[in-house]
């Protein structure tokens, strides 16, 4: 079990120089863009341009802060405004998407699974939960203060796990609202192998 806390987490500029990215979690530890099975991050979102294509990658995004963004396929398949809370979206990651922000700047919630190998999604939730009773997973706060035994949790702070294991109940105070992500291994049919090494 991992805590983080996304204002301590370092912020890599994008290629392109539109915006940055806070890597929450990566699995396996180290893993390039080219070799995670899963990957949780947060991204500073500071001007339109082409979204970054991962072929063999399913992706959720969840819009967090910011005056929304707005994603669109070249082949119009893709149309859709990400500027209400509470509405994870997932799409292929080999499509083609321009982002463009209809109200200036925009934060947002990332979840990266390889296809084939990783299957999960993201969930708001403001009851009390079980981190660790997944065989993978992270949640993180979003608004109000959570608890867990002694520990506190506020907006930004979290934890993450690679394998299942007991750690008492997250609690929320009147109001909190959480992002819960659980993860599990695709299996595949004896004599294949794991989906993913680690």
């Amino acid at each position: 079990m991992h805590r983080f806390d996304l204002a301590a987490t370092p912020a890599m500029a994008w290629k392109n120089g539109g915006g940055t990215t806070r890597e929450i979690a990566c699995w396996p530890p180290g893993a390039g863009l080219d070799g995670f099975g899963w990957r949780v991050s947060v991204a500073a979102v500071e001007q339109g341009g082409p979204f970054s294509v991962f072929p063999g990658v399913d992706r959720h995004i969840l819009w967090l802060t910011g005056g929304g963004l707005h994603l669109r396929s070249q082949d119009g398949a893709i149309d859709r405004l990400l500027q209400a809370p509470r509405q994870p979206f997932a799409f292929a990651g080999e499509a083609a998407l321009d982002c463009t922000l209809p109200g200036g700047p925009s934060q947002d919630f990332n979840l990266m699974l390889r296809r084939g190998a990783w299957r999960g999604g993201i969930e708001l939730l403001g009851h009390a939960v079980q981190p660790g009773s997944s065989p993978a997973g992270l949640c993180m706060v979003l608004e109000g203060r959570w608890r867990l035994g002694d520990a506190g949790f506020s907006s930004g702070q979290g934890l993450w796990w690679s394998e299942p294991g007991p750690a008492g109940a997250l609690e929320p105070e009147p109001g909190a609202l959480l992002a819960w992500v659980e993860l599990e291994p695709v299996a595949l049919p004896s004599g294949i192998g794991k989906a993913c090494s680690a």
